[in-house]
């Protein structure tokens, strides 16, 4: 189906080609009315119904109740958050599923303006039965920003495949303390290397006509005492020497479209609302001229985490300064209490028409506004998200990211050899997967549907190469009970090697 609209002027100045997408989008933007231009800068998170008849709004827990999907959509809608990416669902069926909730999207509103679709892509596209690739601590030990680009561009492939414009990755936080909780998303403790790494995925990704989302900006790996959402003790020089090289290489040498920012707030100040790191350093100083989308909640954090902000409409209006475009991952602040605000007078509309005209570029450089737009590709039919192409990128990337410290002579294990396996991941498919593949993500919550790919364990594969293998759990990752440690030191000092997991 076409996004043209009955009545709609083929001439229609924001849907013609031949001008430029500043044109087009300055054609638009006073046409729209408050109403629908902050619709355009909220998101609002969906899953694929099964039946591939439409999305259902997904209730978070920072949101208690949403609209009814008729009254969100009234206005139109910036973006669609992860509708792949919240339960598994069939990939041809959730394709359908999005392109008929696009079309009711097109339908409702006047200018007839498709939603943005963002999913999570850090090892992979985050989808069931999609291709899990190796994390960014695998890329980094990698040393290869080549294969790292086609592994990029296996993804977002795959994404736009299925009707997904945007990707939120990479990952370009410096980690320095491991004791930080999602170091395994991290690229290494290396500025030059996640910048140079991080540049090669951008590149794969924005190649392949998918909008890469840099994240965290900036400093959310340097918190305090490396706890989740801490503050950043951190003074400029550091912050310029380690944290920031790695965005600016992906901005100048990959062509990142999108940046998202950080939930820490760095010396006092939440990131969310710091007009100097998001507009003065990222766009003025830097020249970045695409979005800033939140993190997940982080606009309501300056009022509930961080108490810089009184009340919701407050927060809005510090974000819209500080440089934030879009909300995510659902209307919030930016809903009915921005647009009340505004009509008080207490934030200024200049700052909703600064951050709706790049949501608009943006939508009108990926086609969104293009008259041959179509919500569902003709040969959805046949769409598969893992295939044999990438799933050997996959292979080729893990195999090149072994680390082998030192090698006494017991590699390769001679195959007369007897081997235990000890350790609580030993017989864990799961523990060969990444915390933001969608098995580890998302599939843990329904497992009555299977992880959707074959994924062997360490066992499973030493089984078939080593005879005499034997197997001791011996203790488990969370809990109290060692009572399996005997057998296992037992397992151990009966065996020629023993292989610790």
């Amino acid at each position: 189906m076409s996004s043209q609209l009955p009545g709609d002027s083929d001439t229609a100045p924001w849907r013609d080609p031949r001008l430029t997408p500043a044109e087009r989008a300055d054609a638009l933007l006073p046409k729209m009315s408050l109403e629908e231009k902050i619709a355009q800068l909220v998101g609002v998170w969906v899953g694929a119904e099964a039946s591939g008849e439409g999305v259902a709004p997904h209730q978070s827990d920072m949101i208690s109740e949403l609209p009814q999907w008729s009254t969100v959509i009234q206005h139109g809608l910036g973006q669609l958050t992860r509708p792949f990416g919240t339960a598994p669902v069939d990939p041809v069926l959730g394709a359908r599923s999005l392109a008929a909730s696009q079309a009711q999207i097109v339908a409702a509103s006047r200018f007839g303006i498709p939603a943005q679709v963002h999913e999570e892509c850090l090892t992979g596209f985050a989808a069931w039965r999609a291709t899990v690739y190796p994390t960014p601590l695998s890329w980094g030990a990698s040393f290869d920003p080549d294969l790292v680009e086609a592994m990029a561009d296996r993804i977002a492939r795959s994404m736009r495949a299925a009707g997904v414009h945007q990707g939120l990755a990479p990952v370009l936080d410096v980690t320095r303390d491991y004791r930080w909780g999602r170091t395994e998303e991290t690229i290494g403790e290396d500025p030059y290397l996640v910048g140079t790494t991080g540049a090669a995925y951008v590149r794969g990704l924005e190649r392949a006509g998918v909008v890469a989302t840099l994240k965290h900006f900036a400093g959310y790996s340097a918190s305090r005492g490396g706890r989740n959402l801490a503050p950043v003790p951190m003074g400029p020089r550091e912050l310029a020497d380690v944290i920031l090289p790695p965005f600016e290489m992906a901005l100048r040498h990959g062509g990142a479209r999108s940046v998202m920012n950080s939930y820490a707030e760095i010396d006092g100040l939440p990131v969310a609302a710091d007009h100097g790191l998001l507009t003065g350093l990222l766009r003025d100083e830097w020249g970045f001229t695409g979005t800033v989308v939140a993190d997940y909640f982080s606009v309501r954090f300056l009022e509930t985490l961080h108490g810089v902000a009184d009340g919701p409409a407050d927060a809005a209006r510090l974000a819209l300064r500080a440089g934030i475009d879009v909300e995510l991952p659902t209307v919030d602040t930016f809903g009915t209490p921005l647009v009340e605000a505004v009509r008080r007078g207490e934030v200024d509309e200049a700052l909703i028409d600064g951050a709706l005209r790049r949501v608009l570029l943006q939508k009108i450089e990926i086609g969104l506004l293009d008259e041959g737009w179509q919500e569902l590709p003709d040969d959805v039919a046949s769409l598969r998200l893992d295939d044999e192409a990438s799933q050997d990128v996959a292979v080729r990337l893990a195999r090149e990211a072994v680390v082998l410290l030192r090698n006494t002579g017991l590699l390769p294990l001679p195959v007369g050899n007897r081997v235990a396996l000890v350790g609580p991941v030993a017989d864990d498919p799961m523990a060969m997967l990444g915390c933001y593949s969608f098995p580890n993500h998302v599939g843990v919550h329904h497992s009555e549907f299977g992880l959707g790919l074959d994924i062997p364990s360490l066992r499973d594969e030493l089984a078939r190469r080593v005879p005499l293998l034997s197997h001791e759990q011996g203790c488990t990752i969370t809990g109290e009970d060692t009572s399996g440690i005997p057998a296992a030191v037992a397992a151990a000092a009966a065996a020629d090697v023993c292989v610790l997991a």
